[in-house]
């Protein structure tokens, strides 16, 4: 017989037991809100995370934003020819629309002289990285770009006569009116003294010119004083023989001024460079333009150049027809104004701030380049295009370049210069351009020059 004990015991524990599982379900009921809470928190970390990733997305877009337009900026208004930027558009739209090729060269013609400024301005920052001596180097090939472009639209389209214009001229331009003006501008704001120069660069110029001289005389002569009937061949192998050697004085040039005589241009280069360095430094830091930004903007300006030299190219016979200019005078004056444009205006500043050495540099660099890189380049580009191509520049042109060498050479053998050298050569490039602008209607004779001079053949 159980005891009464007993059974108070038994229901007690099954008391206890039905507690205990009263308490395991209520904990049970509790977990879930834990886990909502922390899938909340964790939810809303995501979105901070992703609003704080917006934000940093949002202000990335807006620094380069700011970036972008602070370098329009730069690139287009920092120059005092912005407004002549509008020439380009209207250069597109004047040949899109049909207005007329005459509208379409002088666009075109107009839009090319802020371009060529801003090309320098943009190779400074490139040349900045590369010393003085190669960064004049890299400045004065990048000024040359419009030349080379419009030189290489002339040969496809083998307009040879408007080709061998345009160089030519540039080569004047430089020595005569860049070089000319930069002297008297010079001379007129230091009035009253005789400021020397240093001439080795001078002479390493001027004798590198001296042979693009000698190279162009010889086709000339020899077309008169070969035996056979036709002369075109002989005059064509010796053009092609003359560039080869023109390139490797060039590159020789080139070899002696940077690597086996560098320590003549030493001290003149670190001269320039402490007399300029404050004003350079500043203009430097305050430059939003990067070296990958500048090479992209150059390439783009390139383009642009590429695509107005080819319309000028396609419309000079129209335009000269129309208003009435020679299209001489238009290839040899007016283009190469426009292309030296940069040039003239940084070689004016340096001499007006006495840098004459610079001013030197600028324009018998760029010269020599021209006559001793550009024009045999180009003359082999043509010879491996099977387009022939001499350096025979004609009678007149040939005795332009001449005078212009020797000119150059005898004003600057003194190491002196004042305003009346500058004035001198001024004056001998506004004879030259009115001897091209007044010979219009005069063909240059090829086949009777014996007879031209008085001298009858037997």
């Amino acid at each position: 017989m159980a005891s009464p004990n007993s059974g108070e015991v038994g229901a007690a524990g099954d008391l206890l037991e039905t507690g205990l599982l009263l308490a395991a379900s209520k904990q049970e009921e509790a977990a879930p809100p834990a886990a909502v809470e922390t899938t909340t928190t964790t939810t809303s970390s995501g979105r901070r995370l992703a609003e704080h990733e917006m934000t940093a997305t949002r202000s990335r877009v807006r620094q380069v934003v700011r970036r972008a337009a602070a370098q329009l900026q730069e690139v287009f208004l920092g120059t005092k020819l912005f407004p002549l930027f509008s020439a380009v558009p209207l250069a597109v739209a004047a040949e899109h629309f049909s207005f007329g090729r005459a509208w379409v060269f002088v666009f075109s013609f107009i839009g090319l002289a802020p371009l060529a400024e801003r090309v320098s301005f943009l190779s400074e920052h490139v040349a900045d990285t590369a010393g003085p001596t190669a960064g004049g180097l890299l400045n004065a090939t990048c000024g040359n770009v419009p030349e080379l472009v419009i030189a290489l639209f002339a040969l496809h389209k083998e307009k040879m006569e408007i080709l061998k214009w345009s160089l030519l001229g540039s080569i004047l331009s430089n020595l005569l009116l860049v070089l000319g003006s930069s002297l008297l501008c010079g001379g007129l704001a230091n009035t009253g003294k005789e400021r020397p120069l240093d001439r080795r660069q001078a002479d390493v110029s001027i004798g590198l010119l001296m042979l693009g001289v000698l190279c162009h005389i010889l086709p000339l002569l020899s077309k008169y004083t070969t035996s056979t009937g036709d002369s075109t061949g002989s005059v064509l192998v010796l053009s092609r023989l003359c560039a080869i050697v023109m390139l490797i004085a060039y590159f020789g040039g080139l070899v002696f001024q940077l690597k086996t005589h560098r320590q003549f241009f030493v001290q003149e280069e670190s001269s320039q460079s402490s007399s300029s360095s404050n004003s350079d430094d500043e203009g430097t830091n305050n430059s939003v333009i990067g070296s990958a930004s500048t090479v992209i903007w150059l390439i783009g300006m390139t383009v642009v150049i590429a695509v107005l030299s080819n319309y000028v190219i396609t419309t000079i016979e129209e335009a000269s027809d129309a208003l009435g200019i020679p299209v001489r005078f238009i290839s040899i004056i007016l283009l190469p104004v426009v292309g030296n444009a940069a040039e003239h205006a940084g070689a004016i500043i340096f001499a007006f701030k006495n840098k004459i050495d610079i001013t030197l540099g600028i324009a018998l660099g760029s010269a020599t380049q021209i006559l001793l890189l550009v024009v045999p380049v180009i003359l082999i580009v043509s010879w491996v295009n099977g387009i022939p191509m001499d350096l025979d520049l004609n009678l007149v042109e040939t005795g332009s370049l001449v005078m212009t060498v020797f000119t150059t050479a005898f004003t600057l053998q003194d190491g002196k210069w004042h305003y009346l050298k500058g004035f001198n050569l001024t004056l001998c490039y506004i004879v030259i351009a009115v001897c091209f602008f007044t010979i219009k209607a005069i063909p240059t004779p090829k086949k009777h020059m014996p007879e031209m001079l008085g001298l009858e053949s037997n």
